[in-house]
This record gives structure tokens, sequence and C-alpha cells, in this order.
């Protein structure tokens, strides 16, 4: 992975859009980033982490925070990277969420936070994701790193570089498992343990279901005598039970048996014998079930023999009783075969009988609705003697002239109707247009006083936009003057601190010089003692000492003097940095007077309080005027509606004076006609309704005439047809005919009832004829028959005794077996549990670090722990060279107190000393090197495990200033080397003599306005005053 562009806008202390091109530090390989404190060096990474990973390493959950203070409510913020992966060039955008003025209504909205993914193809950037969680998602895959990780191996974040070499074992294993994402080993443990649970509990379960069916075996056996204690006392019954008696006996009774219970084993065994006595018992029961039914078999047929017998004496008593009342009703059925022959005769008459009965009464009725319509004709008219057929052909023409005349009359209601609705038309559209022609001499009144109202608010509602903007700038300013007051306070502080600080470094000085004199003092008085008479001095060459000097009474050691160095360097660097903050202060209280135009807060706020009333105002007025333009254009719509509507209602109102001129003409005309068509009645339609009934009247007389002819027809013909039929008939006359007249349904009744009666007495006299020839001997008794029936029950009873026992015999049997091959299959399926739950116990405990596992090592801290071994052995290769072979890390698996995390720790060996001591007795400039050597070991390690990315750009943030300059000559050797190949590396540092060294550099300056700026060339470019 290799990074080529980062550009910055509105981002940390960053303002104005800022770019920083790393392309341009590859021929170096190796550039610093240099800046004063705060000005904003670290959050150069920051953007690059952000970019990548929507997050910084400083700033844990507070994406709010990366916005800049300097910005502006309507200023954007955005990073942008360039960089390569593989032979991929991509490019990712992002956007924190921020507040900004809203486009409407103003105040602030929230702009959500946004990225955007995009790779260089043919030239040419095509997107490839475009938002937050996809860009996430796509990145993830690209780098094949997480953020962890990506802050271990490319990003040296400043506050978090030493953490993995100071970290306990709970801390590192957690760094470890986040970055090789072992957790799943973790899962793999859990799984296991509950893979073993799970392993015990069904081995429970199948041993307990064993263990029940025995149990359940051995209580059908006692249940049925067929225990352990019955085989032995019944031992003398047959030889097989004798030897199922012997066997079960060497096992005791399990009720009388001590507490711990007998083998499931052994007592499946004993269940076996119980097993075959079933068997046996079931064999005699099956040999006496057969001998019962055969004697219920000869019973039940010498019984069925003596209950026939019986049966056909008392058949032969009762046929005979039978036969005897069938033929005393000879005669009754002689008399009714004699009524049946007489009603068949008449029968032939019936139908000619009743069509005389229907013509005579149908004649009588037509004679009198003739004479009844006659006498209803006659009553209304005075001429009695009229034709009623002339006066029905004469009154059906009259009514089809009088039709016409109806439909003209009712067509005459119709155009008086029409002739009201024209009129009432037109009152309506005359005071339609009245009404029109008011408003509309209103209109020039309304619209001028709307023009007049418009012209008065538009002058305040002009002023809204430049008040808009002028509250937005007051706003600023009473931020700017707030924001002054409270660093006034931080001014003084730092003044303070300052003047503490700059004591405290003369204070050091004054003491470093007086023991620089004391040192020198003493190295004349250790001379002095080295002198010896005659001997030249190695000072003045002089053979004499006149005046030796004498001895010091506290001599200055080299520890002494190395303290008091360490004291005054730390009390100038405490100076210097108070200085700058100091310096940093008043720029930035400077920077908000200016901002808040030398205003404090309380005037600024008055002033944010005046225009926020004027801008509300204005506001108002803008409402209004908005109001108003819409009144204005209603009206003229309005005006216009009106001037439509006129001519509309002058239209229809022409229309409707037509009309009514139309039916006043149509009238008069109808008027003529439908008074000559009334006559004497009131309405056309009145003289219709009488006419069409006297007519009604004549048809009538016509219709029954002809009905009354027809019916006396009729009525002779059936007298006609009823006389021949009598005479062939042999009846005297009709009234013997009609005597002898009876239903089909009792002809068919008295007909059956012979039939019937002729059929008993031949099946009788038959069947009593085969009795008497059957009888033979004396018939049985019902004594006889009683005694052979309660030999069949107790023959039945014993039968079904015998099958009873035979079937709980076979149950029981079945039963057993049943329970047996049940037990046989429990107890492999608990010598099958038994071995799969120790293996997966054995396997469980081994990998979550319980016995039989010594180095009481969970599985992922195994792999945690070689994982470890190869970075330090990584580091160790670094570190040897840096601290002149002096140093070397080693992975230590000792086993941790108190149950904490085993298996992760890191000692280091001291070639000096020979002994290994914890990394947290290191001095400052020591725990650097072996954190940058474990962090480069690191980096190697967690690339391979990545997929073996290549890493072109790694980042230092701050640590060489604890380093001397031969050990700092060393560090920058390594970093120096990791550049082979093509690496580039980035330094943040404070460091003057890494200014001298490294000729690639950016300078990251602040602005006299507070916002930070980067100079890409500051380090080739001409050294110029830094801004104050």
């Amino acid at each position: 992975m290799k990074l080529h562009r980062l550009e910055l806008t509105g981002f940390g202390p960053f303002r104005d859009t800022q770019v920083v091109d790393f392309d341009a530090f590859d021929a170096d390989g190796l550039f610093l980033i240099s800046g004063r404190t705060g000005t904003g060096k670290s959050s150069i990474l920051d953007g690059v982490s952000f970019a990548l990973y929507g997050s910084v390493p400083r700033y844990d959950g507070g994406g709010k925070r990366l916005r800049s203070d300097h910005a502006d409510l309507s200023d954007p913020t955005e990073v942008r990277l360039e960089f390569t992966v593989g032979a991929r060039r991509w490019r990712v955008t992002r956007a924190p969420e921020y507040d900004r003025p809203a486009k409407r209504g103003g105040g602030l909205t929230t702009e959500p936070p946004r990225a955007e993914l995009e790779e260089l193809v043919e030239g040419r950037w095509v997107g490839r994701a475009a938002k937050p969680r996809t860009v996430g998602e796509a990145l993830g895959e690209i780098l094949g790193l997480n953020a962890q990780q990506f802050q271990q191996v490319i990003l040296l974040a400043q506050n978090k570089f030493s953490r993995f070499l100071l970290a306990s074992g709970e801390e590192r294993q957690g760094l470890l498992r986040t970055l090789f994402g072992t957790r799943r080993f973790e899962q793999y443990r859990d799984e296991l343990d509950s893979r073993r649970r799970e392993a015990e509990t069904a081995l429970a379960a199948v041993d307990s279901r064993a263990r029940t069916l025995v149990e359940e075996g051995e209580r059908l056996a006692r249940a049925h005598d067929l225990d352990i204690r019955e085989a032995q006392d019944g031992a003398g019954d047959l030889a097989d039970e004798h030897a199922g008696g012997s066997e079960l006996a060497a096992h005791p009774d399990p009720r009388r048996a001590d507490p711990a219970p007998a083998p499931v084993a052994t007592r499946r065994e004993d269940l076996a014998r119980a097993h075959r006595r079933a068997r046996y018992r079931v064999e005699q029961a099956e040999f006496a079930r057969t001998a019962t039914e055969e004697r219920f078999a000869a019973a039940a047929a010498a019984h069925a023999a003596v209950v026939a017998a019986a049966a056909r004496a008392q058949e032969r008593q009762t046929l005979r009783h039978r036969l005897g009342e069938l033929e005393a009703r000879a005669d009754e059925i002689a008399r009714a075969r004699r009524r049946l022959d007489g009603g068949r005769a008449a029968a032939v008459l019936r139908a000619p009988l009743d069509s005389l009965e229907r013509a005579e009464r149908a004649a009588a009725a037509a004679a009198h609705d003739a004479d009844t319509a006659r006498d209803r004709w006659r009553a209304g008219r005075t001429d009695a003697s009229a034709d009623a057929a002339r006066a029905v052909e004469q009154l059906t023409g009259d009514l089809a002239r009088w039709e016409i005349a109806a439909a003209q009359e009712r067509d005459l209601v119709a155009r008086r109707v029409e002739h009201e609705a024209a009129v009432a038309a037109i009152a309506a559209r005359e005071h339609d247009l009245a009404d029109i022609d008011d408003r509309r001499a209103a209109r020039p009144a309304e619209r001028a006083q709307i023009d007049a109202e418009i012209a008065t608010v538009s002058v305040a509602a002009a002023r809204l936009d430049d008040l808009r903007a002028e509250h937005l700038r007051q706003r600023e300013v009473v931020a700017a003057a707030h924001r002054a007051d409270d660093l006034a306070a931080a001014l003084a502080a730092a003044e303070a601190a300052y003047a503490t600080a700059l004591t405290d470094s003369e204070a050091t000085s004054a003491a470093l010089g007086a023991l620089l004199r004391r040192r020198v003092a003493g190295v004349a008085a250790e001379l002095a003692d080295a002198l010896v008479p005659g001997e030249p001095c190695p000072v003045c060459g002089s053979t004499e000492h006149p005046h030796p000097s004498p001895p010091a009474d506290e001599p200055v050691t080299d520890d002494l003097l190395v303290a008091a160095e360490r004291a005054r360097d730390e009390a100038s660097v405490a100076e210097a940095d108070a200085r700058e903050r100091a310096g940093l202060a008043r720029e930035a209280v400077a920077a908000a007077r200016i901002a808040a135009g030398g205003l404090d807060g309380a005037a600024a706020e008055e002033r944010l309080a005046a225009t926020s009333a004027a801008q509300a105002e204005a506001e108002r007025a803008a409402a209004e005027l908005a109001g108003l333009s819409q009144r204005r254009a209603r009206a003229e719509q309005a005006a216009a509606a009106d001037d439509e509507r006129r001519a509309a209602c002058v239209e229809h109102l022409a229309t409707a004076r037509e009309r009514a001129r139309a039916a006043e003409s149509d009238i008069s005309r109808l008027e003529a006609v439908v008074t000559a068509a009334r006559g004497s009645f009131a309405t056309v339609a009145a003289r219709i309704d009488a006419v069409a009934e006297d007519r009604d009247r004549a048809r009538a007389v016509v219709v029954a005439d002809a009905a009354r002819d027809e019916r006396a027809r009729a009525h002779l013909d059936a007298r006609q047809e009823l006389d021949a039929l009598l005479a062939a008939s042999g009846f005297d006359d009709l009234d013997a005919a009609r005597a002898a007249l009876i239903s089909d349904e009792e002809i068919e009744g008295i007909d059956i009832a012979i039939a019937d009666h002729a059929a008993q007495l031949s099946a009788t006299r038959s069947r009593l004829l085969e009795l008497e020839l059957d009888a033979g001997g004396d018939d049985p008794s019902a004594h006889d028959v009683d005694v052979s029936r309660d030999a069949v029950e107790l023959a039945d009873a014993a039968r079904t005794d015998a099958i009873s026992a035979h079937a709980g015999a076979v149950r029981t049997a079945e039963a057993l077996q049943d329970l047996l091959q049940q037990v046989d299959r429990a107890l492999a399926e608990v010598q099958e549990s038994a071995d799969e739950a120790a293996a997966v116990i054995r396997l469980a405990d081994s990998v979550a670090g319980r016995a039989p596992n010594t180095m009481r090592m969970d599985l992922e801290t195994f792999v945690l722990a070689a994982e470890l071994e190869e970075i330090v052995a990584a580091a160790n290769v670094r570190l040897a060279e840096m601290s002149s072979g002096r140093y070397t890390l080693h992975h230590s698996d000792a086993r941790a107190a108190r149950g904490r995390a085993s298996g992760l720790g890191l000692d280091v060996l001291d070639a000096h000393t020979g002994r290994r001591r914890p990394p947290q007795s290191l001095s400052g400039g020591e725990t650097f090197l072996a954190s940058l050597a474990l962090a480069l070991g690191l980096g190697e390690v967690v690339t391979a495990r990545a997929g073996g990315i290549r890493l072109d750009t790694l980042f230092v943030d701050e640590g060489f200033g604890s380093l001397d300059p031969e050990t700092l000559e060393l560090a920058l050797r390594t970093l120096d080397d990791l550049r082979a190949g093509g690496r580039t590396v980035g330094v943040i540092s404070h460091v003057e003599a890494m200014k001298e060294q490294l000729p690639a550099q950016l300078l990251v300056a602040s602005t006299p306005e507070g916002p930070s700026v980067i100079h890409q060339d500051a380090a080739r470019a001409p050294v110029v005053k830094r801004a104050r």
C-alpha cells in the first residue's frame, strides 16, 4: 500500500484546503513533519486514518471534533486521499457530520456524514461506492487491514506508540486478538465446552434410559410372578424352569439387595431369564386354550340341536292356529270379490258422468254471465235496443281521434312548465348581472388599497437578506468576543507558567554552574594531591609546589553533573515550551480580539440582539409582503372571473328570453286544439276514460253471448255420449251405476286383501304339512333347553378364561422381549456415548487450558503466543542494531498469578547484566527504541498474515526527543533502512537535530488569523522567520 496525495479542507486546524504530495518524497524515502506544538502535525495522520477508516486514533468516538474550529458555518469539511494497493489506484473522499446553515428558513441543520470511493481507470476516476457503509466495506476488502492493524503497522500514533510494549497480559491479548482476528479460537473453546456439556448430558440421558428400561422390566417380572424369588421358590415345576431358577438364584432379589444397585448388565441377564420363564407360560396357556375351545364347540353343537327341535314344535302349534283363522274368513273374501267386480264395471261410466256434470255447471254459469253483461251495458244507455258489436266498432274509432288530442294536451302542460322556467331564468340572470356589475365597480378601489400596503412593507422587507448576513456576522463576533474573554484567562495562566518556568530554568543553570566550579576546584585538588616534590607539575611544569590546592569537602561526581545537566535541559525545554504556549495564547487572544472587532462579550451581545430584532421585523414585513402579493393576484383573478361570468350571464339571458317567446306561441296553438277535444269533460283524458269504459261494457256483452252459446253445445254433446255408454253397461239406470262406483284406491285395496288371503292360506298349509312329516318322538321341554344352555355358558366361560390367560402370557412375554431389545440398544448407546464423551471432554479440557494441559494455556493464547514469538524475532533484528546489541526482547510463557492471562509476557534481556527485566524498567529513550522495534516487527508479521500486502508508507509520531544523539542516529539509520525497495517513512518530531539530518520536510505553521497551513518544501527553501 502506497499513499500518493492527501487533501484536508476544514479539518482539524486547517481551514483552507491543504495538500500533501507524498510522491514528492519518493526520492528521499525519509521525510520529517515538523512545526510548533499545536499547529497540527498529528492532524495529517488523523486525516489519513479518517479517510481510510472514518475514525482517528487520538479521538476514539469523537467524530464531531474533526471539523476545524476556524471554519465558517458555510465552509465544508472534507478529506481526500489517493493511494495504491497492488496495481490499482484509488481515491477516497470523506466528510464527518457537522452543522451548517439551513438553505431555507434560517438556523442550522446537520450535514450527514458522507463518503465516496473512486478508482482510476484509463486516466479517468470511476465511482465504486458512495455511502459510508459501502465505502467502509469496500476499503476493508481492498486494504486487508482493520483500523487497529493499520495503527499498529502503518500509523504509529502519538500516545499509543509504546502501548503494545508496556501492556499487561490481558491488554496485549486484546491487542493481538484484534490484530490477528483470533476470537474464533475463543469461540472454538466455547463450542467445545458446549459440546462437552452436551456429551455429558447425552451420556447421562442414555444411561438413565437404560436403567429405566431395566427397572421397568423388573417391575413387569415381579407383577407377573416372574421375579428371582419366585424362580427360586418354584424350581420344582419343569427342568427348564429348574435351570432358569438356578441361574436367577445366583443374583439377589433387587427388593432385598443392598442400597447400591447391581450393574445394568447383570440386571439385564436376570431379565432375560424372566423372559424365558414367560415364554414357557405362553406354551402352557396355549395348550389349555385349545382344550377349552374343543369342549366349548361340542357343548354349543348339542345346545343348537336341542334349541332347533324346540323351535320346530312351537312353530307347528302356531301354524295350526293360523290355518283355522284363515279358513274362517272364506265368506268375507267372497263378498269382497263381488263388490270388486261391480266397481270395475261402473268404473267405465265414471268419466262420462263427471263430464256431464261439468258441462251442466259451465252452461248455467255462461248464461248467467251473458245476462249480467247485457244488463250492465244497457244501464248506461238511452237506446236499449242498440247492437253491441256495432257500438264497439264506432267507439274504437272515436278513441283513436281523442288519443291524439290527449298527447297534445300533455304537450300543452310541458310547454307551460317550460315557459315558467324560462321566466324564472330570466329573473335570475338579470339579478346575477346586477351583482357582477356591482363587484366590478368596487375592484379599482380594492386594488389601489392593496398597492398602497405593498409599497409600505416593501421597504422593510428589502433589508432581510442584508440583515440575515449581518446576523450571522454578529454571531461570529459574539463567539469571537467570548472566545477572547476565555482566552484572556488562559493567557494569564500561560504567562504565569512561563514566569515560573523561566525562574526554574535560571535556577537549574545556576546550580549547574556552581557544580562545574566545584568540579574544577576538585580537579585542582586531585592534581595537587598527585604532585611529587621535584617532579614537574602537569599544568605549569614547575618542579616546586609551594601552594597546592586543598582537597574539596564534597567531590562533584559525574552522576551529579549528569543529573544537573538533565535538570537544566528539562527546565530549558519546559521554559521554551511555556514560552511557546504563552506566545500562542497571546496570538490566540489577539486573533480573537480582531475577529470580535474590539468588542467585549456584553457589547457584542447587545449588537447581536439589535440585529436579531431588526431581522425579525424584516422577516415579518417579508411575510406580510408575500401575503399582500397573493391578495393582489387573487383580486386580479377575481376580476377576470367576473368578466367571464358577465359574458356568460348575458348570453344565458338572451337564450332564456328566446325560449319564453317560443313557449308562448306553442301554448296558444295547443289550447285551441285541446278545448275542442274536451267537449263537456274537464280534460281530454277524462273523455277518453269515459268512452273506453262504455266500449269495454259493449265488448263484454259480445264475449259473454259467444261463451253462452259454446257452453250449451258442449252440454248437449256430453248427455248424448253418456246415454250410449249406459245402454251398453248392464246397469238399469244412472242411479244404479252411481251406487256401484268405488274409488281406485278402494279397488286396489280389495284386490290386495283377496290375493294376500289366498297366499297366506297356501303357505300355511304347505309349511304345516312339512313340519308334521318331520316330527318324530317327543319334543324337548323348556327344562331341557335351559340345561343345555347352562352347559354352553360354562364351557364358554372356561374358554374365555383360557384365552385371556394365553393373551396375558403372550403380552407379558412380548413386553419383556421388547424391553430386552430396548435395553440392548440402550446399553449400546451408553457405550457409544461414553466413548464420544471421553474424546470430547479430553479435547475441551485441553483447548480450555484445563488438565491434562500442563501449561494451563487455552488455544487462543497458544496461537497468539506463537504470533508473539514471530513478532519478537522480527523486532530483535532492529532492536539489537538500535541498542548496539545491548537489548533483546524475549517472549515469556510463564504462568501468571491469580488467574491472569498467561503465555503473552515480554521481558527485556540486558546484555550488560545478563539478566531479564520487565519493559517498564526501561528509560524513556530505551522504551522508545524497544517500542519502535516491536512496532516494526509487529507490522511485518501483521502484513504477512493479511495476505502479504506491501507497505510502502510508514508514519512515526513523536518519541525521538528522549534519545541521545548517538541513539537518535541509530534510530534514524534503522528507519532509513526501511526505505529500501521504495518505502517512504514519515516522522513527526520537535528534535532540532532531525531537522538538520532530514532534508525532506513538511512544515506545519499557524497563520496570524489562527488556522494552520502546510509548506511542502520548507526544508529546501531559505529559512524564514516564523510568523508570530
